[in-house]
């Protein structure tokens, strides 16, 4: 019969899920809403916010609930800005990307077992490059997405394909 957790354990969980949302969804909410203001004085502007391909599906095998809840709650935070703030001019869109080496990435690209996973279960059987953003950015950041808002734009080798 499996044990249930200690309350200090549990304290701690729930804390440590809270400090990611905060990080993840609290913070880029506050971003939005500072850098809003300016863009709608202006009558026009570009947000663009970042998601995660684990913000569209689950991190399964790997048990992330604070981050995979905190990037899906980005992604629909996009969608939801979009829609207020488009008739005054700024458009707000997001980037979810996939397996890109980062800091926080730096742990799996390292494990020779996760880095063999990701490559057996993405299409393109790799990591993301950085400048395999670049061309997304631009394009959200300018005018030729000036029809484009509350979208998430992938960029995962396929990973949310399969």
């Amino acid at each position: 019969m499996p044990t249930l957790p200690s309350a200090s354990r549990s304290k701690r969980s729930v804390e440590a899920f809270r400090r990611v949302v905060e990080l993840n969804l609290v913070a880029t909410f506050e971003l939005c809403q500072l850098v809003a203001g300016h863009m709608i004085a202006a009558g026009r502007g570009s947000i663009i916010n970042i998601a995660s391909i684990l913000g569209l599906v689950s991190s399964w095998p790997i048990p992330n609930g604070s981050y995979t809840a905190s990037k899906g709650a980005v992604v629909n935070l996009t969608r939801e800005l979009g829609c207020q703030w488009a008739r005054q001019g700024v458009r707000v869109n997001a980037i979810a990307p996939g397996f890109f080496p980062s800091e926080s990435m730096q742990a799996m690209i390292d494990d020779e077992g996760a880095t063999r996973m990701m490559k057996a279960n993405c299409p393109m059987g790799r990591y993301g490059r950085e400048h395999e953003l670049d061309g997304v950015l631009l394009f959200l950041a300018s005018d030729a997405s000036s029809y484009c808002t509350g979208q998430i734009v992938t960029i995962d080798g396929g990973w949310t394909a399969r």
